[in-house]
């Protein structure tokens, strides 16, 4: 009985490994003194090598329950390799209209996945890169920690 826990595990780990095969990025960048200034761009790099299948491009929130607003206005400039550049404007709702946070909390901290752009293909092989500055009407914009991107590639 004990030698067939073993293979099981094995088993598990290979499934799991597997899976983590289509994540392209993942990173998180902290926000000094969890305040953003309007000035202050966050930047990813992320190499990208698949230019046949499909991606799903997610930004992260880290917000604490001091948020005073119950969504997050930035603008994303995506810039290719061959230095082609698209800015969006995006809102992201971290809260519902009865003030609950839309992400998963520890402590006073809420983190919150929202879809950026879904089954896209990178036309080019290289590093894109991603700029995210906060687009609210604060100057420096507080309780805010973290920003992340994760891309994953879809099968």
């Amino acid at each position: 009985m004990k030698y067939c826990i073993l293979p099981g595990l094995f088993m598990l780990f290979i499934l799991t490994s597997a899976c983590n095969d289509d994540k392209v990025y993942h990173r998180f960048i902290e926000i000094p003194g969890n305040k953003w200034n309007a000035k202050s761009i966050i930047h990813f790099d992320v190499s990208v090598t698949d230019t046949v299948r499909s991606h799903n491009v997610y930004l992260f929130v880290r917000n604490n329950a001091n948020y005073k607003y119950s969504n997050l206005y930035l603008f994303v400039t995506t810039t290719s390799p061959m230095g082609f550049s698209v800015r969006d404007t995006v809102e992201l709702m971290l809260a519902d209209r009865k003030g609950k946070w839309a992400g998963r909390g520890a402590a006073d901290i809420y983190t919150s996945k929202h879809p950026y752009k879904l089954n896209v293909r990178f036309p080019y092989r290289g590093v894109y890169s991603f700029d995210i500055q906060q687009a609210l009407w604060d100057t420096d914009l507080k309780n805010i920690s973290d920003i992340g991107l994760r891309i994953d590639r879809l099968p």
